[in-house]
């Protein structure tokens, strides 16, 4: 079902992306690996030629248009189609919010984790309406459905992405076009070596017998790519969290205030 469909990732150098990039080409899939670092991206994708698949490694921060643009164009002149659209590309801050500098730690998470991702999907979508058929999965996350303690910025960048998720889905679903959304919990990956330092983040985070591997979370992510869907929780236990807060808020705000002025 995957065979020789194209699927461009973004955030491909580690994690998740590299990851489901791996996965994807094992499948049979023609994988387009995308993000700023290429000289890893050109590692990445030198490992997949190896093992028998079909890979492109191509330069990308996604804050850039330009780049954006000569990227799509790169991928339709060397493939003509693209057929899966992974936006991966992401990172967090994660820290008080009178800590974060308004720059690299505010407004690059914006237009990081949102705007580019909005931009990425944007530069796709008049190809995949043309072919008539595609799939767009965005990578969110349970903070863009249960928004905690110092993921203040983080989590409006990803509870935007399931609003942008949720209403392109709407718009696009009747020309042959899918659009999902993954929303996982703590995984195993580069993410906590780059989201900054506080008290409360060391004392309080996930157990590490309870964090996703990275391979767990791309699996999922081909899982969507093979059987579309609107959004997928994982863990699974992440679930009943979420209903809690939906229908028990004040019950969260007691077990994390206190958290809160320990901490702070």
């Amino acid at each position: 079902m995957l065979k020789d469909k194209v699927v461009l990732i973004t955030g491909a150098s580690s994690g998740f992306g590299e990851d489901a990039a791996r996965l994807f080409a094992r499948r049979g899939c023609i994988v387009v690996l995308a993000a700023r670092r290429v000289e890893r991206l050109e590692r990445i994708a030198e490992d997949i030629k190896e093992e028998g698949g079909t890979a492109m490694a191509v330069r990308l921060d996604v804050v850039h248009q330009i780049q954006i643009d000569e990227m799509v164009a790169t991928v339709l002149k060397e493939y003509g189609r693209i057929d899966i659209l992974f936006n991966n590309a992401g990172f967090g801050r994660l820290d008080w919010l009178e800590n974060l500098d308004p720059g690299k730690d505010i407004d690059s998470q914006i237009d990081v984790n949102l705007r580019g991702l909005i931009q990425v999907t944007r530069s796709v979508l008049p190809i995949m309406e043309k072919q008539g058929s595609g799939t767009i999965i965005n990578m969110s996350s349970v903070a863009g459905r249960v928004a905690a303690p110092l993921y203040s910025i983080y989590s409006a960048t990803k509870f935007g992405v399931r609003g942008f998720t949720e209403a392109l889905r709407r718009e696009v679903k009747p020309f042959g076009i899918q659009v999902c959304a993954i929303y996982p919990g703590g995984a195993a990956t580069e993410f906590s070596q780059h989201s900054g330092d506080s008290k409360f983040k060391r004392n309080v985070k996930t157990p590490a017998w309870l964090r996703m591997t990275s391979p767990y979370v791309a699996k999922k992510v081909v899982g969507l790519a093979t059987h579309p869907r609107r959004l997928l929780v994982i863990p699974w236990w992440m679930q009943p969290v979420i209903w809690l807060d939906v229908h028990f808020p004040w019950l969260v705000d007691l077990a994390i205030s206190g958290m809160v002025r320990k901490y702070h």
